[in-house]
């Protein structure tokens, strides 16, 4: 039993398998020296965790595709015969750039299984909180402001050494499922056509590092998302998509389809304008603690009537004086 990903091949033989031919768990071996390659032995299975560079692994190249084989041998027993067949298991893994076909049979007299499987290259695409890549972003939806700076990463998931990465196209969204309705191009067919868009020096050759403005949709939410097309290449191949660049007039050819590993990331949101929601914050709490604040038309209306009051007072009260003299 095989499975295939960007990073190993992994093959699990049955230990029942194994005793219907005659051999035990520890009978099978792969043609390295290596520690690592050493099997895992469980109670049914014997495991081979093999990598796409190392333990004996072949890589070939053969148009677009790229195959890494290996054999899983059994070791003979006895002094000068045996009756035991002596088989190999040869396990093979058909890598057409983000296409994986799986395969893998036992060669010897009639004994002949062949398994067939499909996948994908592991590629991940994140934000960074800036250019020294060093802080991942790992909120989401990731809050912004407008015209911030954003950095993203893409990075290939693989054991195999000589793959590299190339961004091909990158297109946003207002919407996470829908591609086509409203997008707008940050970068099509590795031509930029998004005047902040800029490329940035990766130490790695299966990642990808760039950078942009943060914008977003008219009359839209405020919500973005991006799509990104990303190719993996035999590295050093200058006939390959990855050392073309831009691409003004595009080819369909089947293989080209092929080539590619889609990728979505996002949300990316704008932040609420700060100082506003503190504007509204210091009116609420003046109001809670000192009520509604008077107008100046309120104010001179109390002050009048404070000084009729007063008047008032004053003229009563010299009135009720001249009466007591007059009665004495």
């Amino acid at each position: 039993m095989l499975s295939c990903s960007g990073e190993y091949m992994l093959a699990r033989i049955s230990r029942a398998y194994l005793q219907l031919l005659g051999y035990n768990a520890w009978d099978v071996y792969l043609n390295s020296s290596d520690s690592f390659c050493t099997p895992q032995i469980t109670q049914d299975y014997v495991v081979f965790n093999i990598p796409l560079s190392g333990c004996g692994t072949v890589r070939q190249q053969k148009n677009n595709t790229i195959i890494y084989s290996n054999i899983i041998k059994t070791s003979a027993s006895g002094y000068i015969i045996t009756r035991k067949r002596n088989f190999q298991f040869h396990i093979i893994c058909e890598m057409n750039e983000n296409t994986i076909v799986e395969t893998m049979f036992v060669a010897q007299n009639s004994v002949d299984i062949t398994e067939r499987q499909r996948g994908n290259y592991n590629v991940t695409l994140s934000f960074y909180e800036s250019s020294s890549f060093y802080y991942q972003v790992y909120g989401s939806p990731y809050y912004v402001s407008l015209s911030q700076d954003l950095y993203l990463q893409a990075t290939l998931h693989s054991s195999d050494p000589n793959l590299v990465l190339f961004l091909d196209t990158c297109v946003a969204s207002p919407y996470a499922n829908d591609f086509t309705t409203l997008t707008y191009d940050l970068i099509k067919n590795g031509c930029v056509r998004d005047s902040t868009y800029r490329k940035l020096w990766s130490p790695m050759n299966n990642q990808v590092r760039f950078m942009f403005n943060s914008f977003k949709f008219l009359y839209q939410h405020n919500e973005v998302y991006l799509q990104c097309k990303l190719v993996v290449c035999r590295a050093y191949d200058t006939s390959s998509r990855c050392y073309q660049g831009c691409l003004v007039r595009k080819k369909r050819d089947a293989d080209e389809l092929q080539g590619k590993v889609d990728v979505v990331v996002g949300p990316v949101q704008l932040q609420k304008e700060v100082n506003e929601d503190r504007k509204q914050e210091l009116v609420k709490s003046v109001n809670l603690e000192k009520g509604e604040a008077l107008s100046p038309l309120t104010v001179t209306t109390v002050l009048l009537a404070a000084m009729v009051f007063v008047l008032s007072g004053v003229l009563l009260n010299s009135k009720l004086r001249r009466r007591n003299d007059h009665q004495v």
